[in-house]
């Protein structure tokens, strides 16, 4: 186990799904742990979840897509417990559709939530993070880099995460600031692959197609997560850690059969 015990981590989005599973494994690290989301039933539930792991914990309802609220929300979790040294990035929205039914609001909609509300998170982090220590964290996807059917929203935001994952990895270096991201690949028991895979038969064509044929579980991303962020991976930055049993190998074919069953 990787030891967090006194440290200070936010996570956006980090009330359900991936991002959940990612703050409990910090707050069972030890650390003390803030997540925000945009709907406040969301964070009560979050917040009763994760304090039954015995940790300090703080939760915020806000839209990332909101500068002054996440603003708000970061600076008053270093105000309570001071200096940051991790915040997580992972706050998303997605559906299905073909391009040329998609309307420019929904293209809009996801990329707002995905990218402009990335940098906002890491944007109003920047005043409260430890420096030199401080570890941030983007949660991308191998749409980023792997053309995707019905995915043309997602693709652009998740390619524009990972150029603010570099860019910032080299501006914010000097400061002692490192920045990473993780691309998970078909994750079970999560709202995406609720989404993307609604039957067994369709969560059988995403194992088909992972080298290691199995989903991923929660915990694959949160290992993944508390090692990246640790003084362990202190000579990593700018990086976009695929944690997808292979997914991303088969290339754009490989995804183009996951969405066309």
């Amino acid at each position: 186990m990787i030891e967090y015990t006194g440290k200070v981590v936010f996570v956006a989005g980090g009330t359900s799904g991936i991002n959940l599973g990612i703050a409990e494994a910090f707050a069972r690290a030890g650390a003390k742990v803030a997540v925000l989301s945009r709907r406040q039933e969301k964070v009560d539930a979050a917040i009763a979840q994760l304090r039954a792991l015995k940790g300090e914990v703080r939760g915020f309802a806000a839209d990332v897509r909101n500068f002054d609220a996440v603003s708000v929300a970061l600076a008053a979790t270093a105000a309570d417990w001071g200096p940051l040294d991790v915040v997580v990035s992972g706050a998303a929205g997605n559906f299905l559709s073909p391009a040329a039914e998609l309307s420019a609001n929904a293209f809009k909609s996801v990329v707002d939530i995905d990218l402009l509300g990335t940098f906002n998170v890491l944007r109003a982090s920047w005043p409260h993070l430890r420096k030199p220590g401080a570890a941030l964290l983007n949660i991308t996807a191998a749409q980023s880099w792997l053309p995707t059917p019905l995915q043309i929203h997602a693709c652009a935001a998740k390619a524009g995460i990972d150029q603010v994952t570099r860019t910032l990895a080299m501006e914010w270096a000097g400061a002692g600031v490192r920045v990473n991201a993780i691309a998970p690949g078909p994750i079970a028991e999560t709202e995406g692959m609720s989404r993307l895979a609604p039957t067994p038969a369709a969560q059988q064509i995403w194992v088909d197609i992972v080298p290691l044929k199995r989903l991923g579980q929660k915990q694959d991303i949160s290992r993944a997560a508390l090692w990246l962020c640790s003084s362990q991976a202190s000579y990593i930055t700018g990086v976009v850690l695929s944690v997808d049993g292979g997914l991303a190998l088969g290339g754009s074919s490989a995804m183009t059969r996951a969405m066309s069953p």
